[in-house]
């Protein structure tokens, strides 16, 4: 929604109809995640709520893991993002997982409660899905991708703010 808001030209693909629902993304689906974590925090054990925002996924889950003194793996087919937001970033070169991702609610939950969790979230129309799991601190910070697993990258700028910062 920022990028499409400040950016008039991106490409061919920026139809008005498409331009239209991604500059609404701030309110549908929106970005409080005060509703979501109230539904998680009701519906099981939940020790930690993190809204990735700044730095995106991959930040979110670092500060996560440092603040938890843990190690944990993100499975990436698991992640949901938008096929705008995928459309967006392979146009103009960002990395979706170092995007700003305010209106995403990382939930950490013991496996047992996990499906209930969910279960709730999505009675409510609201997209959830296990992503990862925690492990030893010394494996590390990992994600799965493609079969493989390596480490998750670090971004020590924001996406957005990388884009902006190239493109005045």
């Amino acid at each position: 929604a920022l990028i499409v808001r400040e950016k008039k030209d991106l490409g061919k693909f920026s139809t008005n109809k498409w331009l239209r629902k991604c500059r609404g993304f701030l309110k549908n689906p929106g970005i409080s995640v005060v509703r979501d974590a109230r539904i998680a925090r009701q519906s099981g054990g939940v020790p930690a709520l993190h809204d990735p925002t700044e730095g995106g996924l991959a930040t979110g889950l670092l500060e996560v893991a440092q603040a938890a003194d843990v190690g944990l793996w993100l499975e990436w087919e698991k992640v949901n993002i938008f096929p705008e937001t995928e459309i967006l970033c392979r146009e103009v070169g960002l990395d979706p997982l170092g995007l700003f991702a305010s209106g995403g609610l990382l939930i950490a939950a013991p496996p047992r409660d996990a499906a209930r969790i969910k279960e709730a979230l999505r009675g409510g129309g609201i997209r959830a899905e296990s992503i990862g799991k925690i492990w030893e601190k010394e494996k590390g910070i990992k994600i799965l991708i493609g079969g493989r697993m390596r480490d998750l990258p670090v971004f020590p700028r924001d996406e957005i703010a990388r884009f902006f910062e190239g493109n005045r």
